[in-house]
């Protein structure tokens, strides 16, 4: 009976405790069950076993029975011969048989009892080990998808999400670059205009000089209205031209 002991340990394990301890509970799995058959294929023989001496008992106690219904018409034989001594010598050997047949019967019943309940714990095996098969693909489907689960929650977690913290520091790399550009673009822009303000002021400058040059040599005339000029001479402060 030590072998269906042995099953039983096996089934009874802490799975939790063996998966956790595990490497990989997958192939774990796959080896558990492995064992599982095994143990049942040895159970098996066991049973096999039992039963072969249950029935080597059996064919003993049919023979036996044979033997003493044939002695018994030997003895049957001898007392109608008048052979009185060969009557005891047949019944004697009947009684030989009559007590193997007493000594085996209940080996026999014991070996019959034992191996209807090894078979039973055998037949229970087996629906464990089809329950076991049946389990394993369910337990390694929720084996990886715990698997997926545990990388997605790392990667929001932070655990493991090096590609997506270098990512988003590039992409502050290009936010700042951007931001320098526009910001030197803007720096571009009002150098361009202060360049383009002093360009006025040397045109400006060129027909002030250009007007005073005119002034000079008489070349304006007095009763001139145009606001331009009027303007350009307020900002001379040339004195009114007489006229010539």
């Amino acid at each position: 009976m030590g072998i269906f002991n042995r099953v039983s340990d096996i089934f009874k394990a802490n799975v939790n405790d063996t998966l956790d301890k595990a490497e990989d509970p997958e192939k774990m799995l796959k080896q558990m069950v492995l064992e599982m058959e095994e143990s049942v294929n040895k159970a098996t023989l066991a049973v096999g076993n039992a039963i072969a001496n249950e029935k080597s008992l059996e064919r003993k106690i049919l023979k036996a029975r044979e033997e003493v219904q044939n002695w018994h018409g030997k003895a049957v034989q001898a007392v109608n011969a008048g052979r009185d001594d060969l009557a005891k010598a047949a019944l004697e050997k009947k009684a030989l048989y009559e007590r193997n047949v007493k000594d085996l019967e209940p080996t026999y019943t014991q070996a019959r009892d034992t191996a209807v309940k090894m078979r039973s714990q055998l037949d229970a095996l087996k629906s464990k080990l089809d329950e076991a098969r049946t389990r394993q693909s369910t337990l390694i489907a929720r084996s990886q998808a715990a698997k997926a689960q545990k990388q997605i929650s790392q990667a929001f977690s932070g655990v493991g999400s090096d590609a997506f913290g270098k990512f988003d520091k590039f992409e502050s790399k290009i936010e700042q670059l951007e931001s320098q550009a526009e910001a030197f673009g803007q720096l571009a822009g009002e150098n361009t205009a202060l360049d383009d303000q002093f360009k006025q002021l040397d045109r400006a400058g060129t027909d002030v000089e250009l007007l005073a040059l005119k002034q000079s040599m008489g070349k304006l005339p007095a009763a001139s209205e145009d606001p331009q000029v009027l303007a350009l001479k307020e900002s001379l402060k040339l004195p009114p031209q007489s006229g010539q």
